[in-house]
């Protein structure tokens, strides 16, 4: 009993996470969100209500991202679709940086005092996460960001238990996130057809190219600034 209440905070995330697991099991929720349904609603509201539209695509969005461990491709995919290369983009980074947001924002709270001592005890772990992490969390972020390392939805949780803080979590995401999000969505946006099609692989391919050459570079800068110190 004593070891329950002294981890309080992350059984009550447990059961919790366990209870929305299950019920989106049962009512068939995110498969709703990842067969496009409740997408569909979103594209069917658009032209009479943009506004509308975009709102519940960012609700929709958030709660694939956060809570339903939905992968972020999805949304993105669909906000292409729906609204295009440019706002798409925007409207869906917007969601995903709330996501990581709230997602860090939740573990901070909830897990940190429970998992960090575990983590910790492991040499290397703690030397990734804990140790000096504020001299290398533009390089953590970035690898992860730009590279499919981990889902999305797991880094987020993760970061949150680990020493790096709110402000530069929150900035390096909002940048590093924008690459990923604007290759899904212009991509999405090229394959529905239009006269910006091949604008749109054209920039996509671009960028996806440059995740991985800035990812190779900061990977190469981060080992050698661990090797000097």
């Amino acid at each position: 009993m004593r070891f329950v209440m002294r981890h309080a905070e992350a059984f009550a995330f447990l059961a919790v996470a366990v209870a929305v697991l299950a019920l989106s099991a049962h009512y068939g929720w995110a498969d709703m969100i990842v067969n496009g349904e409740l997408f569909d609603q979103v594209d069917a509201l658009l032209a009479a209500h943009p506004i509308e539209a975009a709102l519940l695509y960012l609700g929709i969005s958030l709660v694939a991202c956060v809570a339903l461990f939905v992968p972020v491709a999805v949304p993105a995919v669909a906000g292409g679709l729906i609204f295009g290369a440019v706002w798409g983009t925007v409207l869906c980074w917007v969601s995903v940086v709330a996501g990581s947001v709230l997602g860090f924002a939740i573990s901070r709270f909830f897990l940190k005092d429970s998992i960090k001592p575990l983590l910790a005890r492991n040499r290397k772990l703690n030397s990734l996460f804990f140790e000096g992490v504020e001299r290398r969390d533009v390089y953590l972020l970035a690898l992860t960001r730009l590279t499919p390392i981990l889902p999305f939805n797991i880094q987020n949780f993760a970061y949150g238990v680990t020493d790096i803080a709110f402000v530069p979590y929150f900035l390096y995401s909002a940048l590093f996130l924008l690459p990923g999000t604007a290759i899904c969505t212009l991509g999405a946006a090229g394959l529905s057809g239009g006269e910006g099609s091949v604008i749109c692989f054209a920039i996509a391919g671009a960028l996806l190219l440059l995740s991985i050459a800035v990812a190779v570079i900061l990977k190469r800068s981060e080992g050698r600034m661990r090797e000097t110190g």
